[in-house]
């Protein structure tokens, strides 16, 4: 197994500090994992997809203007 050094803030190490039960390393070894599997599958669904960069541009205006619609006739 290959071995990471992290830096985190002082006040979170305090916190981590008072919870010396816990395996640390476990926590951040597991959320890495989370983090990294759920990257490969965008990657996954990503090198599947047949749409352009102007389609998901098209697109993200859509949704955009779509919630901008909702929450306005909510106000």
């Amino acid at each position: 197994m290959t071995n990471m050094t992290l830096a985190i803030p002082e006040e979170l190490h305090d916190l981590m500090k008072k919870h010396s039960e816990i395996k640390w390393s476990e926590v951040a070894r597991s959320a890495i994992w989370d983090k990294a599997t759920k990257l490969e599958m965008i990657d996954n669904v990503l090198s599947k997809s047949r749409m352009t960069e102007k389609d998901i541009e098209i697109l993200d205006k859509r949704i955009k203007r779509g919630i901008a619609k909702k929450y306005r006739a909510k106000a």
